[in-house]
């Protein structure tokens, strides 16, 4: 069985990030966003993991790990401390519909909720990403309201720690 793993991501991954920019599907998801990777890969601030998935060595994707309320640009606004806010995406398109961004958010939430302080998760895929939204919500993410980020109308939905450890079994 294929083995997927979340590893940091370097300088090393700029053209691949700077590509997988371009593929209509990650596009499609995030249009108006400039990650400004050139940059970002660069810094390490305390409140962010930024996360290259693997499958058995190759890339297939992306995964963002915020402190919300730490996070020096302020996109989620005063949200409040013990949050954790996600971004992910499968880069690769013959990587879509096979499972892999499921196992990604598992492994991304249990990095989240491995701090005791971490209450609740949330994200926001774009309002008019419905088939996103179903993906969190098989996950167990419930809906919390429509917010306007930037450009990009977006569905905030969240999933609390003890909806996750009933989800954990």
């Amino acid at each position: 069985m294929p083995s997927l793993v979340l590893r940091t991501a370097t300088l090393d991954d700029l053209a691949l990030l700077q590509h997988w920019d371009e593929q209509p599907h990650v596009w499609g998801a995030d249009p108006h966003d400039d990650w400004g990777w050139p940059v970002e890969l660069a810094r390490r601030p305390d409140w962010r993991e930024q996360l290259i998935a693997e499958l058995d060595g190759r890339p297939i994707g992306f995964v963002q790990i915020i402190d919300p309320e730490q996070e020096d640009s302020h996109y989620w606004g005063d949200c409040g401390p013990q949050l954790r806010a996600i971004d992910l995406w499968i880069g690769e398109a013959d990587c879509l519909g096979q499972g892999w961004g499921t196992q990604m958010m598992q492994q991304a939430l249990q990095r989240c909720f491995a701090a005791a302080e971490v209450m609740a998760v949330i994200i926001d895929p774009l309002l008019a990403n419905t088939r996103a939204q179903l993906f969190y919500q098989r996950l167990g993410f419930e809906a919390q309201g429509v917010q306007q980020f930037g450009a990009d109308e977006c569905l905030v939905m969240g999933l609390s720690r003890e909806e996750w450890q009933l989800s954990q079994g």
